[in-house]
């Protein structure tokens, strides 16, 4: 299977719906969303989404299993394919909530934020986590993490192949510098062939994607999709045997088109839907003034559709461009 991991600030409800246009069956994941903003926010806000995007997970992060499990029967009725808890991110304020990485070192407790989620609905919940945090980077450390939160019942971990180091690097620093260990995720899948063991990290082309596949159940990627999401328009096909048509970029943008225009009559503001849009046509003649012309004029106030248009006719003469 293959899957577009969850990005903060970056996989909104516009970037999934736009995605959705491109792959039909990638799994598609929410940015990660709190138990505590859940429970005491605006849930319509951050929940809402297009039945289109389906099918969709939504990442949450917390370590309280009685708002997890409150969070996660809010996400139910909302119709999410399934929850995931977010075990590897590595930011300090992530840290100060006490959730994301550094729940690694108490496997217990993320055995019961598990549990209480899996108590009370019946969609899958599933884990995302590294391979090891600081200095508990050995193979026993994270083998025994695996075996006791799969205990408790989740039956599927999306591993990100790095440690996370929790001082001293930013997140985007964590996801550059330890280096990636994709035979310790492959070992892992060896000792419990019973799970379902997704490798994340470091993957930048389809081609990649599928070489990962030998030893694993699947493969998400991340930062490479969203800054190229062309690279996904053979991924049905590859991934899921799947022999729709291959679409091209401007069939994409103009779809996407009728979106924009569904969600500005609801009063959305045109650059929360473009900024996904900019590397479409990334590698193409004239993508530099495509991205441009968005950047510069997507802001400004009262724009509309033409303005789509007019980026469009940027690229749309360059030949090659039409897939």
């Amino acid at each position: 299977m293959l899957s577009i991991a969850p990005m903060m600030g970056l996989t909104d409800r516009h970037e999934r719906f736009f995605l959705r246009l491109i792959t039909r069956h990638a799994l598609l994941y929410t940015e990660m969303i709190t138990a505590n903003a859940l429970i005491y926010g605006d849930v319509s806000r951050l929940l809402q989404h297009d039945p289109r995007e389906q099918p969709v997970s939504l990442q949450i992060g917390g370590s309280d299993p009685e708002l997890l499990s409150q969070s996660a029967l809010i996400a139910e009725k909302y119709g999410y394919t399934e929850i995931n808890l977010n075990i590897g991110c590595p930011s300090d304020r992530v840290q100060m909530g006490k959730f994301g990485a550094c729940l690694m070192a108490e496997p217990g407790l993320v055995a019961e934020c598990v549990a209480a989620m899996r108590s009370v609905v019946s969609m899958e919940v599933t884990v995302k986590t590294r391979i090891g945090i600081d200095h508990h980077d050995d193979y026993e450390f994270f083998q025994a993490f695996v075996e006791k939160v799969s205990k408790s019942g989740c039956q599927t971990f999306i591993i990100h192949a790095r440690k996370a180091l929790l001082n001293g690097l930013s997140p985007k620093q964590n996801r550059e510098i330890p280096p990636l260990n994709y035979e310790v995720v492959r070992r892992l899948k060896a000792d419990f062939p019973e799970l379902k063991i997704i490798l994340n990290g470091g993957i930048k082309s389809l081609e990649q994607a599928s070489l990962q596949l030998d030893g694993v159940d699947g493969v998400m990627i991340g930062r490479a999709a969203y800054e190229n999401p062309y690279m996904l328009v053979e991924a049905d096909r590859l991934f899921y045997g799947k022999n729709a048509l291959v679409k091209s970029r401007r069939e994409i943008f103009e779809s996407y088109l009728h979106y924009v225009e569904e969600q500005l009559l609801l009063g959305v503001a045109l650059s929360r839907m473009t900024r996904h849009v900019l590397g479409l046509y990334q590698g193409c003649r004239g993508a530099g003034a495509y991205r441009r012309y968005l950047s510069e004029h997507c802001f400004q106030p009262g724009v509309g559709i033409d303005t789509l248009y007019a980026a469009l006719s940027r690229v749309e003469d360059s030949p090659g461009n039409s897939a």
